[in-house]
């Protein structure tokens, strides 16, 4: 009877039993494709293939060429790639690199491969992960946090929102990454650059205040109010309200208004008529669903009314 020789694992050490030292901290960078499932499958190992060949690419051109060649635990997710490099790089990985990465991906989806255009999201971490050299190095909740920052639905939601052809990255930052890169100093971009969201997945125990950058934006960005402990999204102030007197019964609080129509506040017999005049994009007072930062409404240039006269 033959024999095999085998390695039984090593004994999980327990967590809070003694103190021992934190590994390295490292940077986290990863990437999904976008409708990667949604592809044909002849697709796939086309796309599996070119993803780190763009980021490779996109780290040249940034002059960023040391961190692909030193990069930490590198792994292909089969619709993405994930590696770790040195924290301090952090800020230059914000910018230029996720520029350039919307550049290389503009070049490769316009000028030269657009058979099989590549959308890309970008979710950036930090924190200590332990390094092993072998396949299982690099595994820690940073790592996990990264992944699940990347399938929240702010970020999920801002690639689906934006034109296809105009923007082909949005990238997501966990609040540690802001924090120490942006509202530090540290990157080239201005925090008004980033947007706060409450990043959530569907299906996962999973909530944390992250910050939306979008290199080239072709539609909005929508800012949620979070809740600065808990990480979720707020709730909007109710309106105040009133009794009426009947049923006791409360209804909001509210004002009629209509500069340029009419108010109906009972039961109207026979017709109306309403004028319009000097009409020339959407008029809004007060919150039109959260705070929006980019596009609210049309974009005129010229002459709206010429041709109708």
């Amino acid at each position: 009877m033959r024999e095999f020789d085998s390695q039984l694992p090593q004994r999980i050490s327990g967590p809070y039993t003694r103190s021992r030292p934190l590994p390295p901290y490292r940077g986290v960078l990863a990437v999904d494709a976008k409708d990667f499932t949604g592809r044909p499958a002849i697709e796939h190992e086309a796309v599996s293939r070119a993803v780190p060949e763009l980021l490779k690419t996109a780290l040249s051109r940034a002059e960023l060429r040391d961190l692909w060649d030193d990069r930490k635990f590198p792994a292909s997710t089969g619709d993405g790639y994930v590696f770790g490099f040195d924290p301090a790089c952090l800020p230059f990985v914000i910018h230029p690199l996720l520029l350039t990465l919307q550049d290389v991906l503009t070049d490769f989806n316009v000028l030269s491969h657009g058979a099989v255009p590549i959308r890309l999201r970008v979710s950036l971490h930090v924190g200590p992960l332990p390094e092993t050299g072998d396949e299982f190095s690099g595994n820690g909740t940073a790592r996990n946090d990264t992944h699940r920052l990347l399938d929240s639905r702010p970020v999920k939601a801002v690639l689906a929102s934006h034109k296809e052809n105009i923007t082909h990255v949005a990238a997501i930052l966990s609040d540690r990454c802001y924090e120490d890169a942006v509202a530090g100093g540290y990157t080239g971009r201005h925090p008004d650059h980033f947007v706060e969201v409450a990043a959530t997945v569907d299906g996962k125990r999973f909530s944390q205040r992250a910050w939306i950058y979008v290199p080239q934006p072709s539609g909005p960005l929508y800012e949620e109010p979070v809740d600065a402990e808990a990480g979720t999204t707020q709730e909007p102030a109710r309106e105040a309200t009133r009794p009426t007197g009947r049923n006791d019964m409360r209804i909001p609080h509210e004002r009629n208004s209509a500069p340029n129509g009419n108010i109906n506040t009972g039961t109207v017999h026979g017709g109306q008529s309403v004028g319009n005049y000097h009409v020339a994009g959407d008029h809004v007072e007060g919150n039109k669903a959260g705070r929006v930062r980019g596009f609210q409404g049309d974009q005129v240039r010229g002459n709206k009314l010429q041709g109708r006269q």
